[in-house]
């Protein structure tokens, strides 16, 4: 008898070598895949850096490699999808004192030095289109601010020295000229010369009746740049949703800090705000601010700069649309910008640099 012969044809695995793909149903991305590849494309402008006084107390860094001692590093940056982020000059032990002028000086000093000592991570930027171009060249953009408005004494021509030297946002908060009863005449002629600037005001921190006055007076749009809401947390920087919806007419920007006494101690705690604000404001006026490295403790999931695609990713949970995500990181931040230099290039036209001090325009 003869043996039979196996004539059945040989079988392959589903799709192999039919032409059609390897799986016919491909598994739909995680919320942190999608959070990769959104903020690959709208990387974060991170609204609040202490990165300068930290490094202050390190006898040696090295940012571009890892530094372990703080909580920003390039390496961590990218991790992040970090594009740019403004550098405090502010002063941990506060604004007053007779050293707040020469302070934020040094302050100044370091930064343009850890800059220099760091050209393949780090681009000392002033403008938008700056921004844009650090990033093409694979740069983190830095941007000076905020710094005390302490720092003018009452002369506003020290407003344009800090200026020249690269300073785009002043916070108006502390000073005799921007009180609980609002803008003095000095403190209005201030954010005038500052709108001809370019440099933005911050009220993070000022009184309701300073906020409004600002809102209402500048050109520009009003930054907050560690400001969450008040609703939900009754932190005294926390914005009233009256303050909220002010901000949201003026298209000034709210930048929410990730921090646990502002925001909470979870991530769902900040993305809680983030819901607020967009809600109070509008998609347009919420933004990010890390205050990475200031001496803040940090929510849960958000303890350092590389952590912002896991706050992404709950906000993509929450039903956050690509286009709302694409302002929030990186939109915002960049309309805030244009429409600072713009206006500053009309306005150096138009009107002559104000020499204005306290003692002729508050005590007249």
């Amino acid at each position: 008898m003869a043996d039979l012969q196996d004539d059945s044809p040989i079988t392959t695995e589903a799709g192999e070598g039919d032409g059609l793909p390897d799986d016919p149903f491909p598994q739909e991305p995680t919320f942190l895949e999608r959070a990769h590849t959104l903020l690959a494309a709208h990387p974060v402008a991170d609204g609040y850096s202490g990165l300068p006084w930290a490094l202050r107390h390190l006898p040696w860094y090295d940012l571009e490699l890892g530094e372990a001692a703080v909580d920003t590093d390039v390496p961590r940056l990218r991790e992040g999808h970090v594009g740019a982020l403004f550098w405090s000059l502010h002063l941990p032990e506060g604004p007053g004192g007779g050293r707040a002028m020469t302070a934020t000086l040094e302050q100044l000093d370091l930064v343009h030095s850890v800059i220099e000592a760091h050209p393949e991570g780090l681009r000392l930027v002033r403008t938008a289109g700056q921004i844009i171009d650090a990033r093409n060249h694979g740069r983190v953009a830095v941007l000076l601010g905020p710094a005390h408005a302490t720092a003018l004494d009452d002369s506003l021509r020290i407003l344009r020295i800090l200026h020249t030297l690269g300073l785009r946002v002043l916070t108006l908060a502390g000073t005799a000229w921007a009180g609980e009863k609002g803008l003095t005449r000095f403190g209005e002629e201030a954010v005038r010369e500052m709108n001809r600037l370019g440099v933005l005001a911050d009220v993070s921190g000022a009184s309701p009746a300073t906020a409004r006055r600002a809102l209402a007076l500048s050109k520009v749009p009003v930054l907050c740049t560690r400001s969450a809401a008040r609703a939900l947390r009754p932190h005294p920087a926390n914005l009233s949703d009256e303050l909220l919806a002010a901000l949201g007419s003026a298209k000034g920007l709210c930048m929410v800090p990730l921090t646990a006494e502002q925001t909470g101690p979870t991530v769902h705690d900040v993305a809680d705000h983030l819901d607020h604000v967009r809600d109070v404001a509008g998609p347009e006026c919420v933004g990010l601010s890390g205050t990475y490295d200031s001496g803040a403790v940090h929510p849960r999931d958000l303890a350092d700069a590389s952590r912002y695609p896991h706050l992404i990713a709950e906000l993509l949970r929450r039903g956050w649309s690509e286009t709302e995500l694409a302002l929030l990181t990186w939109g915002n931040v960049q309309r805030v910008l244009r429409s600072a230099d713009f206006t500053a290039r009309a306005a150096q036209h138009r009107r002559e640099a104000s020499n204005a001090k306290i003692a002729e325009l508050d005590n007249s």
